[in-house]
């Protein structure tokens, strides 16, 4: 599936309802996700391959790999997100597998090849993208993240023992407002997104 092809079929994702703050929920943009999504398949990433999507709300990125070829697993803490993510799953024909499971240190990893995910940048509560970085090279070899540009000094000094990022791609994450601390109608956010490999 071609890029423009893939980012106007993810357009079509319903995003929150009512969005928790505190989980940092904010659709990710059609636009960096097929980004996302086009770059691991170019890589060999998707086709064929277990999927995780950490922290999936809605289901932006699992629904996208789903036509890609993938098996996919959606993994969210939210029930009411996952409850859209089923809808939108139904309304795009995809078989997709939604599990609710808080990702922390205590939280079994799962078994996968790829992990896709938007984490939270830590906006509400400091590191709390930590724990999905560990959790995400636990359970899969490759991890595909969007994170705040300049966090690879970061990211390369906090998996310099687990990890190696592999490529990186400029993106904006174009945000409406939808929390009463938003003073924008729209919150344009440089990221990266960064691909990692786990160390054998």
């Amino acid at each position: 599936m071609k890029l423009r092809q893939l980012e106007m079929c993810l357009q079509k994702v319903q995003g929150f309802h009512s969005p928790v703050a505190d989980l940092e929920q904010y659709m990710t943009p059609a636009t960096v996700a097929a980004r996302l999504l086009h770059e691991a398949a170019l890589a060999g990433d998707i086709e064929g391959m277990t999927v995780a999507d950490l922290g999936c709300g809605t289901g932006m990125l699992s629904i996208g790999a789903a036509p890609l070829g993938a098996t996919v697993i959606g993994v969210d803490i939210d029930e009411a997100a996952l409850k859209i993510a089923r809808k939108n799953a139904e309304a795009f024909g995809v078989d997709i597998e939604w599990l609710r499971m808080r990702i922390d240190e205590n939280a079994e990893p799962l078994s996968a090849d790829t992990v896709l995910m938007n984490p939270p940048f830590g906006a509400q509560k400091e590191h709390a993208d930590r724990p999905f970085i560990d959790f995400a090279l636990l359970t899969a070899p490759v991890c595909y993240g969007i994170f705040n540009k300049g966090s690879i000094p970061f990211l390369e000094a906090y998996t310099k023992n687990t990890a190696v990022i592999t490529s990186k791609t400029a993106a904006l994450l174009n945000i409406p407002k939808q929390f009463a601390f938003h003073t924008k109608e729209h919150l344009e956010i440089p990221v990266e997104i960064i691909r990692l490999e786990r160390i054998s």
